[in-house]
């Protein structure tokens, strides 16, 4: 899918973090991070901040409807613009869309992730071109699952080594 990559790194980490926040990005815009296998989709909603479904992003368990600072959503991956020419709703009209599902918690990998979610915002149809593509290539969505697999072990294992360090 076509998406238009953001500069939002620099050498140190604090100047990353001040760069990330105030980034100016467009109200309503559908913005993603590319990770191992998959992209992960939100909407921006202006001051820095990302409305996005959760699901997997930071956990191996499931996570809902949630607004946060765009540096938590991009979580260290480069940010993209997803242009979405064709889109019904746009703006402030995206953002109330978005903001509208807050602490919604049905997520499904399948029928009700971060795009679908981001597609429902933009155009009023829930849809995912990840999963269409995993279902029409079987090897892509081979790889995307053992990386999904992969990133669900190595959160575990970091959730159970922080849980031993502050026993």
């Amino acid at each position: 899918m076509n998406t238009n990559p953001l500069q939002t790194s620099s050498e140190s980490s604090e100047d990353r973090r001040d760069a990330a926040s105030t980034i100016d990005l467009p109200i309503g815009a559908h913005l993603v991070t590319q990770r191992r296998g998959y992209e992960h989709h939100g909407i921006y909603v202006g001051n820095g901040r990302v409305v996005h479904y959760a699901g997997f992003a930071s956990s191996a368990h499931r996570g809902p409807v949630e607004e946060v600072e765009l540096e938590r959503f991009a979580a260290g991956h480069p940010l993209s613009i997803r242009p979405t020419p064709s889109a019904r709703y746009v703006g402030d009209e995206a953002v109330r869309r978005a903001r509208s599902r807050l602490g919604e918690n049905h997520y499904r990998l399948l029928t009700n992730n971060c795009e679908h979610f981001c597609s429902w915002c933009l155009l009023g149809e829930s849809r995912s071109e990840q999963v269409h593509c995993c279902l029409r290539h079987p090897r892509t969505g081979m790889h995307a699952l053992v990386c999904l697999v992969k990133a669900f072990v190595e959160s575990s294992a970091k959730g159970a080594q922080g849980s031993v360090q502050m026993a």
